[in-house]
């Protein structure tokens, strides 16, 4: 455990179910606990309200949030709260779901009101699927994309074994699946490592 100041970490899993991508997530939070003594915050997609973005521009008119008020409102403040995020998804048709892509879309009402809002958190992403090769890759890509977009700083575990990020494969067995996967979760902890370890040093230059 560092003698840091511990560096805060929200995990969203955009998944609508609570199996897989949830227990990726909560590993991962508590990977970060347990090694670095992080503090975390936990946001699921399932059972939530969460409504598209319809690109009306009232955040952007109005500087005063999204028109719509439905649970990703409460998840804003979180994004705010943290150093670092982790956000996971399933894998659906090769790519992320539609939850994780609508909790995306749904920040441009934060960066409306303040385009400095996410300036150099530091992002990473973890994806589940079914599949060894199945579009884990791609779908983690889209999320390193948005961190750039947010003017984030995106990173992954590294060369040899977590190149983009965490890459888990489930063999549609859920958690079970998560959870036997050893080679998934090595690259999983080596994203959180390379995260929190970044998130620590660039508090330590910017205070």
């Amino acid at each position: 455990m560092s003698d840091r100041e511990p560096i805060k970490i929200l995990g969203i899993s955009g998944s609508p179910r609570r199996k897989s991508t949830d227990y990726a997530v909560k590993y991962a939070l508590q990977h970060a606990e347990e090694k670095f003594g992080a503090e975390t915050q936990y946001f699921s997609a399932s059972g939530k309200d969460l409504k598209f973005c319809i690109h009306c521009d009232h955040c952007i008119k109005t500087r005063q949030g999204c028109i719509h008020k439905d649970d990703i409102v409460s998840l804003y403040d979180m994004m705010l709260w943290a150093d670092a995020w982790i956000i996971g998804t399933p894998v659906y048709q090769g790519t992320l779901s539609a939850q994780t892509k609508t909790i995306m879309d749904r920040c441009r009402a934060v960066v409306a009101k303040d385009p400095k809002s996410f300036h150099n958190k530091v992002g990473s992403a973890l994806a589940v699927g079914g599949d060894r090769i199945g579009g884990q890759e791609p779908a983690i890509q889209t999320i390193l994309n948005f961190y750039v977009i947010s003017e984030m700083i995106p990173v992954s575990g590294g060369s040899f074994g977590s190149n983009l990020g965490g890459t888990i494969w489930s063999r549609d067995k859920g958690a079970q699946g998560v959870s036997e996967d050893d080679e998934g979760l090595r690259s999983l902890r080596k994203t959180v490592n390379k995260m929190v370890t970044l998130a620590q040093n660039f508090k330590c230059i910017t205070k």
